[in-house]
């Protein structure tokens, strides 16, 4: 059995089973020279750029989540500068499903994609990576209020009802995340890809509490501007991380507008560029929005309208009763009164009951593996609602074991059947079982009949709670599933080795590993042998911009850089932004 590395961080140890199957080896020894230089090159043109933009002063911030310009971080660096405010940090295989995400960052664990973009992407990839996650997310954790409102967002996920269609959005964006990122994608088959995103963004439907809590994620972690309308700064991740989007954000192309709960009416396309973009004035406001969203759902709210959101969920979601027992599995009818009132409810399928997140013992999906129903609410010609019944008042009201039971509702329904067990749990009954039983409502509507078998009646005036997924998961499969479809590893040619060997030997010269007097032969190598290279040629001009000794090689760099601006257009603004730090003599303290 594969041994649970948790990289000393007291956070990551506390994960759950059921989030620990989406972790991955970071494989640290797998980035290659030029994965490194992409990511050198992104932090600096980021650093020179987001000094002055970003919400938080970006090298201290860098530094308090194990971070630097010079080198991809492993994770266990990350992990031991995030231990000391309280949080962790694991690597996962691209996009994970938006619920369990959230769940990770209500566990305090910064969920970071393990693969960095290709060089091609260098400015901008709708895949998650590591440049994205690190980068982007980790540096602001250190903010008291902001990992306060991440792990609200992430606690509130866990309990958000989500549908069907949210995982089919799922899994298109994360098929075209890992096709935009895979070497020669057939251009023909991601435009196919997008369009299916498209029309699954298009064809939600009500959006359910997952993808509204989603559209929150967005417009704050991901894209969210903090301070006034006229001057905001930067804090989303996905601005941060993006060298290309995080100038063009600014533009007074893109509309910002103030941060209220609002936000959850804007759909997002992470196709595009955003076109609006919301400015709060501070992170308490941000946890103060959650706190408005928070109070309108089903897990806060209960009743006939939170189950019905459930039904419509079509996935596993479990109701809590007013006695505490706690019902797990797929919803699909209620029955009300005339009133409105809730008084009968089914699911269909495998059905857990517990207690305090503990399932209770026989009764697991197997047991009630053809679903669950039961009525709800206050018997008849009594004061006392039946879940605060003694085993003194069922004595009272002929409600005794092994003998014939009547059980008559307000609303109409009748229980009718041998009493077989009374369950109390915390002083509260919760589960009447019979054998023989028959249920049925003033109009002969029948809900259960004696030879469907033995009939268990959940005890409860009301459903005071509605969450997603079950109550004790330590005995149930989660529905949360790893996809089949993995992120593909670039494979090397000979000629992609001899330039990852050139970018080590320029990484390597940088650092004082390899003498100086090598330059020469790099600059002869790389400049005739790799004829689509820029970036390793940028390097080279950083290396001998200021030298007297190598000046003609500083001089050549510069040329053959302004050359392949005319031949490759594509790296026109690539080169003018890295020129323009050289140029600059950007301390990188």
């Amino acid at each position: 059995m594969q041994t649970f590395d948790h990289f000393n961080n007291a956070q990551v140890a506390k994960l759950p089973k059921h989030l620990r199957k989406y972790i991955v080896d970071q494989c640290y020894e797998r980035y290659t020279p030029v994965d490194h230089a992409v990511w050198r090159y992104v932090m600096r043109q980021n650093y020179s750029y987001l000094k002055d933009v970003a919400y938080y002063p970006y090298i201290p911030g860098l530094k308090k989540a194990g971070l630097t310009i010079e080198k991809i971080p492993s994770l266990q660096e990350i992990n031991d500068s995030l231990a000391e405010i309280g949080w962790g940090a694991v690597t996962v295989d691209g996009f994970i499903p938006p619920a369990a995400f959230m769940e990770y960052q209500a566990y305090k664990v910064l969920v970071i994609a393990a693969d960095i973009r290709q060089l091609e992407h260098i400015e901008y990839t709708s895949a998650p990576d590591i440049i994205h996650e690190s980068a982007g997310h980790a540096p602001i954790i250190s903010d008291e209020k902001y990992n306060q409102y991440l792990s609200y967002l992430g606690t509130l996920g866990t309990r958000a009802l989500f549908s069907s269609a949210d995982y089919a959005l799922y899994e298109a964006i994360r098929h075209l995340s890992i096709l935009k990122e895979m070497p020669h994608a057939d251009p023909a088959e991601i435009a196919e890809a997008e369009a299916k995103v498209l029309y699954q963004q298009q064809n939600l439907g009500t959006p359910s509490e997952m993808a509204l809590l989603s559209r929150l994620q967005w417009w704050t972690v991901e894209y969210g501007l903090i301070g006034n309308i006229q001057n905001p700064k930067i804090y989303g991740a996905g601005l941060l991380s993006s060298i290309g989007e995080s100038v063009s954000c600014m533009k007074p192309s893109v509309k910002k507008i103030e941060y209220t709960i609002d936000a959850i009416n804007y759909s997002y396309d992470i196709t595009q560029q955003q076109p609006q973009l919301f400015v709060t004035p501070t992170f308490q406001n941000l946890i103060d929005v959650l706190q408005t969203f928070e109070s309108n759902m089903a897990f806060r709210k209960g009743g006939a309208e939170s189950l019905q959101k459930a039904i419509e969920c079509k996935n596993i979601c479990t109701a809590v009763l007013s006695s505490g027992l706690q019902i797990s599995g797929v919803f699909t009818e209620l029955f009300q009164d005339q009133s409105g009132k809730l008084q009968y409810f089914r699911t269909a399928g495998g059905t857990a009951l517990a207690v305090d997140d503990q399932q209770l013992p026989s009764h697991d999906t197997t047991y009630h593996s053809d679903g669950f129903g039961s009525p709800l609410g206050k018997l008849k010609n009594t004061n006392k609602f039946l879940e605060d019944f003694t085993e003194k008042d069922l004595i009272q009201f002929s409600i005794r074991n092994n003998e014939a039971v009547t059980l008559e509702f307000e609303h109409g329904i009748l229980v009718e059947g041998i009493l077989t067990q009374s369950l109390f749990s915390n002083g509260k009954l919760v589960l009447l079982s019979f054998r023989n039983c028959t249920v049925q409502d003033v109009n002969g509507n029948r809900y259960f009949e004696p030879h469907w078998g033995n009939y268990d009646m959940a005890v409860g005036q009301s459903i005071v709670s509605v969450f997603n997924g079950v109550a004790d998961k330590s005995q149930i499969a989660d529905q949360l599933y790893v996809s089949n479809q993995r992120t593909t590893q670039q494979p090397y040619t000979e000629e992609d080795l001899q330039y990852h060997s050139l970018i080590k030997q320029i990484r390597d010269i940088r650092e004082k590993r390899l003498p100086e007097i090598i330059l020469p032969e790099v600059w002869q190598q790389l400049s005739t042998q790799c004829k689509q290279d820029w970036l390793g040629t940028m390097e080279i001009l950083e290396l001998t911009d200021s030298s007297e000794t190598f000046a003609n090689i500083a001089r050549e760099a510069r040329s053959f850089l302004e050359q392949q601006k005319i031949n490759y257009p594509n790296y026109t603004k690539l080169i003018n932004d890295g020129l323009r730090i050289i140029d600059a003599k950007l301390s990188f303290q």
